[in-house]
């Protein structure tokens, strides 16, 4: 795999422009000023967790006794959980409870640092451990050109507006449901195969 194949690989599964609408509906509660900072650490905060998991995931799973196909369950009932409260919002998971400014979930992991990504990295790691500066490399430009959209995407979402927000946040949501299950099969029918062989 080349370094330009594995940052436009990691580009994809972070998908930044997806996660827009997912972004601002969930920090449409916080005050526009504190959105920025709000978001600037949650991207760094999702950096940190990709590179911890790039330089020392492989390890630490086999440490735990964890697999692979454990981290797309555990990342697509989290995301389906997610995805109910963007869809129902009088009825998800926030109910009548007192907004909490988000930390780490659900912006920094699942939505940048997710397990796709995490596996990815893993993949990569475990392949060719000998270009683990590709790697790193690789990961930084696809985490910085998606800090750059995300950072930037507030222009963009005033000319849609509130309702535009709720109506896009409400189809994130939707597509978010879809991705959810697929993510939870897709760890499923990796860990049935485990047990298989």
């Amino acid at each position: 795999m080349s370094f330009l194949s594995a940052t436009l690989i990691l580009f994809f599964i972070m998908d930044p422009l997806g996660n827009i609408p997912v972004f601002h509906s969930i920090l449409q509660e916080v005050p526009e000023k504190k959105r920025t900072g709000i978001m600037i650490r949650e991207l760094i905060v999702a950096y940190l967790i990709l590179l911890f998991f790039l330089m020392a995931g492989e390890p630490l799973l086999n440490l735990l006794g964890l697999k692979q196909s454990s981290l797309s369950i555990t990342g697509g009932i989290v995301l389906f959980l997610i995805a109910i409260g963007m869809v129902f919002p009088q009825h998800g998971i926030k109910g009548d409870m007192e907004y909490e400014e988000p930390f780490i979930v659900p912006l920094a992991m699942p939505l940048i640092a997710g397990p796709s990504a995490i596996a990815a990295l893993l993949l990569m790691a475990s392949r060719d451990p000998d270009r683990i500066g590709t790697w790193i490399g690789a990961l930084s430009l696809a985490w910085g050109i998606s800090f750059l959209i995300l950072l930037l995407s507030g222009m963009m979402m005033r000319f849609v507006g509130k309702k535009g927000l709720r109506a896009m946040a409400r189809l994130m949501g939707m597509l978010l449901i879809m991705m959810s299950v697929q993510m939870f099969l897709d760890g499923l029918k990796s860990y049935i195969q485990t047990l298989a062989s």
